[in-house]
């Protein structure tokens, strides 16, 4: 016999619309991907008008050493941290201390040079900046200096007129981003810090931090960052592992993706997104800015990230449906991580082929997915395609 508040638990996702033995389907999927070794394991949460009615921990932390992930294992971000740089710029537009259409060369003078002058924040953010996908030039030392690298990146010659074109920068913009945010917060903090006091700590967020490198407590619950080797990397591999070997270092910085996090943390800082801004009665942001930045800004742009698998897998474009903020769903037949059965408002992020996060406002769902082994980037877009419309499938209402 069940007691109350257990059989409460077993009726909870029929009550909020979900079928239980439709959304089995997707812990099924991935026990089968994890077991056919695409990947080693992750840990997924899932939570309809902000109740969890899935979080589970599959496979492996390290598959070597036969180690299983768990619910509270402590994962390095990837590119998803990138949707919290940008929160944090949300932020100073909401206290109107910038703009979108700031020039950066008004906040960081040095970033005019060599024909850069008329770039804006929002080109920043939405990777219309002309800035290369990885960060040539920048010694492996720097790469976790944000002045260092906003330095190397003012000296740069864009690789594409700023504004006109998207070509996804996978470190350097978001660094510059970065260095804005610090310059208006005074320069007396650090990033890592003014993500701490500003977002990370309003939200609850106990495990998430950029530049702090790990507690005593993290250090046995952290997943290592393992690239598989099923086909070519769209980024190097040792520059993927040894990012994430330098995340545990205090005051490395990479705010494209160096940051520490788990599935519960980054769902709150998710939710947060798809509640306006607040959670727990702490407001982060203002619904109005959230409502602009999750509205796609790239019309039919397409993102040159992707023209490599129109080469290897014979993929047609993909339109971006960039937002100043966030990835979006959009609509119509064309392949996306978020699924196609999501509503066209869905958005969120992706990590390098790893992680994926995104909140369906009309079906008031949030997803958050962090894995282990990271595999071919256009493999994992169709795993999380496959994922999410599992998710979506698992409605009944």
């Amino acid at each position: 016999m069940l007691n109350s508040q257990e059989n409460e638990k077993m009726t909870l996702p029929h009550s909020l619309g979900v079928d239980t033995k439709r959304l089995a389907l997707l812990t099924t999927a991935i026990h089968a991907d994890i077991e056919a070794d695409r990947f080693d394991g992750a840990v997924v949460l899932v939570a309809r008008r902000g109740t969890i009615i899935l979080h589970e921990a599959f496979g492996y932390a390290d598959r070597a050493a036969n180690k299983p992930v768990q619910r509270d294992s402590v994962f390095v971000t990837m590119s998803i941290f990138k949707q919290m740089v940008n929160a944090a710029v949300l932020q100073r537009i909401d206290r109107g201390e910038l703009s979108f259409t700031t020039q950066v060369r008004e906040l960081i003078p040095e970033y005019a040079a060599n024909g850069k002058g008329t770039t804006t924040v929002a080109d920043l953010m939405l990777h219309k900046a002309g800035l290369p996908l990885g960060a040539p030039g920048i010694p492996p030392e720097k790469i976790g200096n944000i002045q260092a690298v906003t330095s190397a990146v003012s000296a740069m010659v864009a690789q594409s007129l700023p504004g006109k074109s998207i070509s996804y920068a996978a470190v350097l913009g978001h660094a510059v981003l970065a260095e804005i945010v610090r310059r208006l917060d005074g320069g007396n903090r650090t990033f890592g810090q003014i993500l701490k006091e500003d977002l990370i700590e309003p939200l609850a967020m106990t495990d998430t931090s950029l530049g702090f490198g790990l507690r005593e407590d993290q250090i046995d619950r952290v997943v290592p960052v393992v690239v598989k080797n099923h086909a070519p990397a769209l980024l190097d591999p040792v520059m993927l592992e040894g990012a994430g070997k330098h995340a545990a270092t205090p005051g490395f910085e990479v705010p494209a993706g160096s940051a520490y996090t788990t599935a519960h943390d980054w769902f709150r800082f998710a939710e947060a997104c798809r509640r306006g801004g607040e959670i727990d009665g702490i407001r982060v942001l203002s619904p109005a800015i959230l409502r602009f930045s999750r509205t796609i800004a790239t019309g039919e742009l397409t993102n040159s990230l992707w023209d490599y698998a129109q080469n290897m897998r014979g993929w047609p474009a993909l339109p971006a449906n960039l937002s100043p903020g966030f990835y979006v769903r959009g609509s119509g037949i064309t392949s996306h991580a978020f699924g196609l059965l999501s509503s066209p408002e869905t958005f969120g992020g992706i990590g390098t082929g790893s992680n994926c996060f995104w909140v369906d406002p009309e079906r008031e769902l949030t997803y958050v997915f962090l894995s282990a082994g990271l595999m071919e980037d256009s493999y994992s877009w169709e795993r999380h395609q496959c994922y999410s419309d599992l998710v979506q499938s698992s409605l009944t209402d």
